[in-house]
């Protein structure tokens, strides 16, 4: 660690991050169906995830309104206290193209209960989005941002706009950013950002689990996976495993998570799918159209359908297994 900057006020906490889904009702307008995403929701903290994630790029946040990720969100909390977590850790999407919007997006999730916002940089007009640009709308938006701000980066939905170590090095400097999730994928910027700040300067988490331990073998402070949504239990486990130190053990089922995860990598309806199979009725959530894409995005066709299954099924045995988690005043899932 090289950088002298102070500890943050609120640092991310170390673990599993889920980007939730979006639930729908099936319905021709595909109104948010809350109940649907409180069982949901409430599955995903049993099993043990350190956090949930609202209103990202896995909850297709670009389809939802502002009032829609404010429910979400407002539901997460509610299933975290009914279960016994006070405070559990949310992190919401603020991502809007405009610094007044994003802005405005992370007073609302503040509002609603968030005690994190996740921000992708603007990237509508891809050339006009110089250095200056991205370090005065970071700085800006963290300014006012009433929660601590998490940098997300991931350029295949940001039309390419890659922020490079230098420029988060740059945006870690800042009291109210906290840490940085990289989709981007590269393990490159974890060691160079590890080595200059330590957790709670700058926490950096990647953006899927199929390099969890490369993660945090380079200092990192756990991922945010979408594959959490099918399987929460095994990544948490797969997480617990190299925190142990049982090195052997996790590298096991690392490999199992990454075979697992390549769906997710084939898009959010898959995704979506792999959830409604697997986690669904495990959730109480047993009505697949619930979990298809909001129009006019599709389902998943039939062939596309039945190679999820197959790679994601061997990791299913080993969900089975896993015992749920418990929070204050719960014992086996009820209230004491």
């Amino acid at each position: 660690m090289t950088s002298s900057i102070p500890n943050k006020a609120s640092p991310l906490p170390r673990g599993i991050y889920c980007p939730v889904l979006s639930l729908y009702e099936n319905t021709p307008n595909q109104d948010i169906d809350l109940e649907a995403s409180y069982a949901y929701f409430s599955y995903l903290i049993r099993g043990g995830v350190t956090g949930l994630v609202l209103a990202g790029t896995t909850a297709e946040a670009v389809l939802l309104s502002p009032s829609e990720k404010q429910d979400l969100t407002r539901v997460a909390r509610r299933a975290a206290l009914d279960l016994g977590f006070p405070s559990y850790p949310l992190v919401a999407g603020i991502s809007g193209q405009s610094t007044r919007e994003s802005i405005r997006l992370a007073k609302e999730a503040h509002e609603a209960g968030a005690d994190f916002a996740l921000l992708m940089p603007p990237s509508f007009w891809q050339k006009a989005v110089s250095k200056d640009v991205i370090l005065g709308f970071y700085k800006d938006v963290a300014d006012s941002c009433p929660i601590p701000v998490v940098i997300y980066n991931f350029p295949a939905v940001c039309n390419n706009v890659d922020l490079n170590s230098d420029v988060l090095a740059s945006l870690a400097q800042h009291p109210n950013i906290v840490g940085v999730k990289l989709t981007c994928g590269n393990a490159g910027k974890v060691t160079r950002l590890t080595q200059e700040f330590v957790h709670e300067q700058f926490g950096v988490y990647g953006g899927s689990s199929d390099w969890l331990i490369p993660c945090l073998i380079g200092g990192g402070g756990g991922c945010v996976t979408g594959i959490g949504n099918v399987f929460p239990k095994s990544v948490s486990k797969l997480y617990t495993l190299y925190e142990r130190g049982e090195v052997s053990e996790a590298v096991k089922l690392q490999g199992l998570v990454a075979q697992a995860e390549k769906a997710c990598k084939e898009g959010i309806a898959p995704t979506k799918f792999g959830a409604s199979y697997f986690a669904g009725p495990k959730a109480g959530v047993v009505e697949k159209e619930k979990f298809w894409p909001r129009k006019p995005y599709l389902p998943s066709p039939k062939p596309m359908q039945e190679w999820v299954v197959e790679v994601m099924k061997q990791l299913d045995e080993i969900e089975k297994s896993l015992p749920d988690v418990a929070g204050i005043g719960i014992t086996n899932g009820t209230k004491k």
